[in-house]
């Protein structure tokens, strides 16, 4: 039988919450590099110190997300038993894509193998064989399972609480199994107030990022100076477009936009694929792979405790914290798309299948900028290092028809950070709409253009690091509020399970 819950009024969550957001941006704006020396130094010590703890939750929200999904309780439904998903699995896995990975992928499919090329980890001679493997092995698993189970874990803890007992989409309705009706108290104010700070800071951050990478393609593809003006130029033409997207609804604007951005990557990778080093990426796949599979528990809960450890610092653990403050947004949009799906189909889908993706996509384009680096002996590993968001584009001019694959790629980043935006807009509409999965149109509108005019200000003050640091430090809470969040969905499995007597089969859910 479904918790009963009386909806409250939630103007005080959005008063305090756009107070802290405004006074985050307004500083930005004014003092943007007392603003990103602050944070910068703030979010370093964060990670020095606790870095050790971020490792471990990260380890346990994975294994969780495995029990779940092959454990006892795999065959229960994110939502009533009648419940069936509500889009193929193709176009599932693209909306998926579209709102967690999409631009990261693009961007740091290159970007990343090539920087460790150059600078690599401890212990390994920097442009060398094994700096090459270690490259794609860390691309690959900073990447895989472990942020797609962060997401994950909100998204499921999200889905139980709206499809299964009917309480408001917000974070704080997770926490009902632990806490009843104190969700409406202090508790499960800040709680949310936490969760949208974090949101919103983080989607700003993005869409400031995705903006200048955009410009870099427009720069490499047709020439043009990727200035203010272009930069402004693009979140206009940006805004609109997803505006028009996100009011058609998920089931039209987003829909279309996510498998047709799912199908041109795939036609991007396949002749990425066809036309680089067939050999050399099939076999790096395979070499990849089995490190990957090998090492995992190693790098898993690598920590440096007998040095200072600024590479783990600056990329496993930079990684891990960026990814739990962006899980707010991901995680309650994933959960939207999601019902109807077993537990155990979720986690396929949601851990599996873009990790299988993932390792793909790196080996094809990483590994392509490698061998062009090592064995034909063309100069883009520096290149990359001092420009990341490039990569991408210089492999791709590399192959047959490069200035074709080009506009491809830029058209898929395009199409990709639309689908982001769109995401981000509507997740942002359900928190402000008591939680509800369809917010009114005039609601994202408003959401839509208060992230762009946020993103415009912050690239004309040069408040973007200042902005992605505050992002990153929302991390801390909000971890420890999954950790909590995890305790409320187990307890809501076994209660279920003890009403029915005893683990339902299959069937039963």
């Amino acid at each position: 039988m479904p918790y009963t819950y009386k909806r409250g009024k939630s103007g005080m969550i959005f008063t305090i919450s756009g107070l802290l957001i405004f006074s985050v941006v307004l500083w930005g704006l004014i003092a943007p590099e007392m603003m990103e020396q602050a944070m910068e130094s703030t979010m370093t010590q964060m990670i020095q110190h606790f870095g050790w703890f971020y490792i471990l939750s990260t380890a346990f929200f994975l294994g969780f997300c495995f029990y779940l999904g092959f454990g006892p309780y795999r065959h229960m439904k994110l939502g009533k038993k009648v419940d069936t998903p509500e889009y193929n699995y193709f176009t599932w896995l693209g909306m998926l894509f579209a709102a967690g990975m999409g631009v990261g992928l693009v961007f740091w499919g290159v970007g990343e193998p090539m920087s460790h090329y150059v600078e690599p980890p401890p212990g390994v001679e920097s442009e060398s064989q094994e700096a090459a493997e270690q490259g794609l092995l860390y691309g690959v698993f900073h990447w895989g399972f472990h942020p797609w189970a962060i997401y994950a874990i909100v998204a499921l803890g999200l889905a139980f609480a709206k499809f299964r007992k009917d309480l408001p989409g917000l974070i704080s309705s997770t926490f009902y199994p632990i806490l009843g009706d104190r969700i409406r108290g202090p508790i499960g104010k800040t709680i949310d107030i936490i969760a949208i700070v974090a949101t919103t800071v983080g989607i700003a951050t993005s869409f400031g990022l995705s903006t200048m990478q955009v410009g870099i393609g427009f720069s490499h593809v047709f020439g043009w100076d990727n200035g203010t003006m272009m930069q402004l130029m693009i979140i206009s033409v940006v805004t609109i477009i997803f505006l028009i997207s996100v009011v058609s609804g998920l089931n039209k604007g987003m829909r279309l936009l996510s498998i047709g951005n799912l199908s041109l990557a795939g036609v991007l990778l396949l002749v990425g694929l066809l036309l680089g080093p067939t050999v050399f990426i099939l076999e790096h796949f395979s070499k990849t792979f089995g490190q990957y599979a090998t090492g995992f528990m190693q790098m898993t809960f690598q920590t440096t405790p007998y040095s200072e450890g600024e590479w783990v610092q600056d990329w496993t653990l930079f990684y891990w914290a960026w990814v739990i403050s962006w899980s707010p947004f991901v995680g309650t949009f994933i959960a939207r798309i999601s019902r109807g799906r077993t537990l155990q189909e979720f986690i396929i889908g949601v851990l599996f299948v873009p990790t299988l993706v993932t390792i793909l996509w790196f080996v094809t384009f990483g590994g392509s900028g490698l061998y062009y680096e090592m064995f034909e002996n063309i100069d883009l590993a520096q290149a990359v290092l001092d420009e990341p968001e490039a990569g991408f584009f210089l492999v791709l001019s590399q192959l047959p028809f490069g200035g074709l694959l080009g506009f491809a790629g830029l058209l898929l980043i395009i199409i990709f950070f639309i689908t982001s935006a769109n995401s981000a807009t509507y997740v942002l509409g359900v928190f402000s709409s008591s939680g509800s999965m369809n917010p009114r149109s005039y609601v994202l509108i408003i959401w839509g253009l208060l992230i762009s005019a946020i993103s415009a200000v912050l690239l004309l003050s040069g408040g973007i690091e200042g902005l992605q640091a505050t992002a990153t430090i929302t991390s801390f809470p909000f971890m420890i509020i999954m950790l909590f969040m995890t305790v409320a969905i187990f307890r809501s499995l076994r209660k279920e399970g003890k009403e029915k007597h005893q683990i339902p089969e299959k069937e039963d859910w």
